[in-house]
């Protein structure tokens, strides 16, 4: 399964791991279906950059995208680490956003800039208490790393976008269907560029 997001910066596919993640992209792909990532935005990027992170001692490079409105949050997810789905955090891997408890990634969602071992289960020191746990990685993008690393490096004040980058819309399809998609647009481009 892929979800493309259309973002004003442009396309970012992505390739969702039902397998070995079923319950994060189960609630993802609910919050795509649903139309709630439609004008929702990325609003933070986090950077290795010393006043990105200043009180931090483990640095991270990623950006955060979150649905349109809170008011249409599901409840938490199952919390599935690293250690069971053996998804890491790898240069564009998504993962669920989460707080301090296991269990509470909703519909925000982050992507990763360069590979963030310290994000997998047992990567970050055990001084970090829930957070040594990780966070759950459940696909990674397959065409459109330009845009992410793009929206990584906007301008920001501290780790908020200014201004976020609006996601236009967000659209599910089986891999073979996105395929038969991407041709698609390959063949209307050549087509207008003649």
């Amino acid at each position: 399964m892929n979800v493309t997001l259309a973002t004003a910066s442009g396309e970012i596919e992505i390739r969702l791991d039902t397998d070995r993640a079923p319950q994060t992209t189960a609630n993802f792909l609910h919050y795509v279906r649903n139309r709630h990532y439609d004008g929702g935005c990325f609003f933070r990027t986090v950077t290795t950059s010393p006043d990105n992170q200043p009180n931090m001692t483990v640095r991270i490079d990623v950006i955060e995208a979150e649905p349109a409105s809170k008011d249409t949050e599901r409840p938490p997810v199952a919390f599935e680490p690293t250690s069971e789905t053996g998804i890491l955090h790898r240069d564009g891997t998504i993962s669920m956003s989460r707080d301090a408890e296991l269990a509470s990634g909703r519909g925000n969602v982050f992507i990763c800039v360069g590979d963030q071992p310290q994000l997998d289960d047992g990567g970050m020191p055990a001084i970090h208490g829930l957070f040594s746990r990780g966070f759950a990685a459940f696909g990674h993008v397959v065409r459109g790393m330009d845009v992410v690393r793009s929206i990584h490096e906007s301008p920001r004040r501290e780790q908020s976008l200014t201004p976020p980058v609006t996601i236009v819309r967000a659209t599910a399809a089986e891999a073979g269907e996105a395929a038969l998609l991407d041709g698609a647009r390959t063949a209307d481009a050549s087509v207008i560029g003649r």
